[in-house]
């Protein structure tokens, strides 16, 4: 595995900005032209909030489900399907920038959505695509629920990077998967605009304990809602309570340290330099998945394999003979090892 952290500085961007949710392309424009205002300040890295595109849900925050479903009918609408014109237009900004994007769509997957995470190359690659375990308390009457099959760190052009989504951040586990796979950056976005001062506070303090524990710059990056938008969400003002604050756009060194004012209101951008030897400076004292764990007696088991509603139990590639006889251990099961295509069978007898 190749040394990224020597001798190297990054300059990250995290966003900060309203969404446009009256019309279908709209935050799309807006994405696009926070792209090229960040890469023209040096920005090699750029991180959009939570489900940025085409907004967060914010509607099923304050609504009841009985009367939200013309809402969640146009956000299914427009959503984003992946790939598409968004990943389209977003692979080619970050292609001709040469700059790595970190993007939160509402991903349409036929007749579900999920809220999933974009990472793509400063060559303009998807090279990641992950979907929220765990959508959180009203989220689930939106989403649907993802697999580990998306907790993965990648290689890009910027160090090893990985991504978690809100309150994902509360489940350890997950955090811990991504720190055994040795990320550098961690890229974590949330809604913005939503529950108050509170809000804001635990994700500082969140994004820290990750950044002192995973021993990795994190950058943080938070929507937010204009006083029209809200209105236009809800005319009750004591909703109207519930999305504001909840801002907390920042970037986090491996040592605990902000390392640029966060951005608690407004829209803007937050940037930093991330001085890439300071991760080994951390792990040199506090290694969590190297000389500071103890795998012999705690350890993490991942059931990393996407998880489809259908498997087949005989791929197309096998052969006649290979299909003849299935013994059960052949059978993917929830628990089993083995990979949904991944199946043992028994050679064919003469009887």
């Amino acid at each position: 595995m190749a040394n990224t952290t020597s001798k190297k500085v990054v300059r990250a961007a995290a966003i900060q900005i309203a969404p446009d949710m009256e019309s279908a392309g709209g935050t799309l424009d807006k994405v696009c032209s926070a792209i090229q205002k960040a890469a023209a300040q040096g920005a090699q890295l750029i991180v959009f909030p939570e489900t940025f595109v085409p907004y967060y849900p914010y509607f099923s925050f304050v609504r009841p489900p009985f009367a939200a479903g013309a809402e969640h009918l146009l956000l299914y609408e427009r959503a984003v399907v992946v790939p598409g014109p968004v990943t389209d237009a977003v692979s080619a900004l970050a292609r001709s920038h040469g700059v790595v994007v970190v993007l939160g769509v509402n991903e349409r997957d036929h007749g579900t959505l999920y809220n999933t995470q974009l990472v793509f190359d400063a060559n303009g690659e998807l090279v990641l695509k992950r979907r929220k375990i765990t959508p959180t308390y009203h989220e689930r009457m939106i989403w649907g629920q993802g697999d580990a099959s998306g907790l993965k760190v990648v290689q890009t052009a910027v160090g090893r990077l990985g991504a978690l989504a809100c309150w994902e951040h509360y489940n350890p586990l997950a955090r811990y998967a991504l720190m055994a796979q040795h990320e550098e950056i961690h890229c974590a976005q949330f809604p913005g605009s939503m529950v108050g001062q509170i809000f804001a506070d635990q994700m500082e303090v969140t994004i820290r304990h990750h950044a002192l524990e995973a021993a990795c710059f994190v950058v943080n990056a938070t929507g937010w809602l204009t006083d029209a938008q809200i209105l236009a969400i809800t005319p009750d003002p004591a909703n109207q309570k519930a999305l504001r604050g909840g801002c907390c756009t920042a970037i986090v060194s491996p040592e605990g340290v902000l390392l640029a004012e966060p951005l608690r209101s407004g829209e803007g951008i937050v940037i930093a330099d991330l001085d890439m030897a300071l991760v080994t400076k951390r792990k040199r004292m506090m290694d969590s998945v190297g000389h500071y764990a103890r795998p012999e007696l705690l350890s993490l088991v991942i059931d990393d394999r996407s998880h489809a509603p259908v498997a087949k139990l005989f791929p197309e590639n096998k052969s006649a003979t290979e299909k003849s006889i299935v013994t059960p251990s052949a059978i993917p099961t929830q628990g089993s090892a083995h990979h949904a295509n991944s199946y043992q069978t028994e050679p064919a007898s003469d009887h």
